[in-house]
């Protein structure tokens, strides 16, 4: 918490006042990638109340990530205006696509509240009514996996198709304002940043809050020994359910917060490889533990960030042996292992 605060305090200073020139300058492409690794946090962060509290193992978050950044990308296209290429009211791919109206789907697409409302309602929406059918038919372990990959491979495909009217295979870019303020200023750059970091930390003391509740600890039961708790007098589908909308709509804004900073949304983001990726994070820096799947989110995207440039060709590899690694050797991730060794030192 306290890095997380000194990081959003610290970080416009020395990006906007330090000068280039200076050994403490924060680059341009610091801030971009922090703040695009801090939404990644968010998304492990919703990994872990599902998968660590709860003992579910997701493999389909990355299109809940997607749904939330498409319903930014929708309303930053639409700010766009007639500054596009075809000079027209209608996003370019549309012109291109000789499209005439904007599709139902887009309505309220030009409104920023409607847009907050929507990165919440669609994600959440969408889980509840997977959640239900797959909980309720009580599916769970690898099978209830298979089908969370299946979900977001189908709606990878779904989303490619030019007639869905969400860009096809190059999704929305070109993005130039924000609420009417240009979106590659400086500053506006930074307050994404800050945003990011304090919405990472309100989800954080949520969480932190949710599974020291009744709530929580009934998640944690769940997780232990299921059919015990039905024996209990308590309903599993109620539980489930809600933390896995709770879940989904975290990764729905950690997406909305990712699309301006990163400028680019496609259906690439639904891939099965980004969910496992989701899911890499969590084990890497350790499972319910809140902190440690924010800490494997840092550690593996800033690995993979050097490592794309260094070894492109061997990043997959060094992601597959981490995964397998964590797995075999440190069951408890990163966090886990630091908290060993001090109870060693002691």
């Amino acid at each position: 918490m306290m890095a997380l605060i000194a990081v959003c305090a610290v970080a416009p200073v020395l990006n906007l006042w330090v000068p280039e020139g200076s050994w403490f300058h924060m680059s341009t492409y610091a801030v971009a990638l922090l703040g695009k690794i801090m939404c990644y946090a968010i998304a492990a962060l919703a990994m872990d109340l599902i998968w660590g509290y709860t003992g579910i193992l997701s493999l389909g978050h990355g299109v809940f990530f997607a749904l939330g950044g498409y319903m930014m990308g929708m309303y930053l296209m639409r700010q766009i205006g007639r500054d596009g290429n075809y000079k027209s009211e209608l996003p370019d791919f549309m012109v291109f696509l000789d499209w005439k109206t904007l599709p139902w789907h887009w309505t309220f697409s030009d409104s920023f509240v409607a847009t907050l409302l929507l990165i919440v309602l669609v994600p959440g929406v969408v889980a509840f009514v997977f959640g239900f059918f797959a909980f309720r038919s009580r599916i769970k372990g690898v099978y209830f996996s298979i089908i969370t990959q299946a979900m977001t491979f189908a709606a990878m495909l779904l989303f490619f198709r030019n007639e869905t009217g969400f860009g096809g295979n190059n999704g929305f870019t070109d993005f130039k304002r924000i609420l009417n303020i240009p979106i590659a200023t400086p500053s506006m750059r930074m307050t994404l940043f800050v945003v990011t970091g304090l919405t990472l930390l309100g989800f954080f003391l949520f969480a932190k809050w949710l599974v020291g509740s009744k709530f929580g600890r009934v998640l944690q039961a769940i997780r232990d020994a299921e059919t015990r708790v039905m024996f209990s007098g308590y309903n599993p589908l109620g539980y489930k359910l809600t933390i896995w909308v709770i879940s989904a709509v975290m990764c729905g804004v950690a997406g909305a917060l990712y699309v301006p900073q990163v400028g680019i949304i496609n259906p690439g983001e639904m891939s099965p490889a980004n969910s496992i990726e989701i899911a890499i994070w969590a084990a890497v820096g350790g499972r319910a533990t809140l902190i440690g799947p924010i800490v494997g989110a840092f550690i593996v995207n800033g690995a993979k960030s050097w490592l794309t440039v260094a070894y492109p060709e061997y990043w997959l590899y060094f992601l597959g042996l981490l995964f397998i690694g964590v797995t075999l050797f440190l069951p408890n991730g990163v966090v886990g292992l630091v908290k060993k060794l001090r109870g060693k030192d002691k």
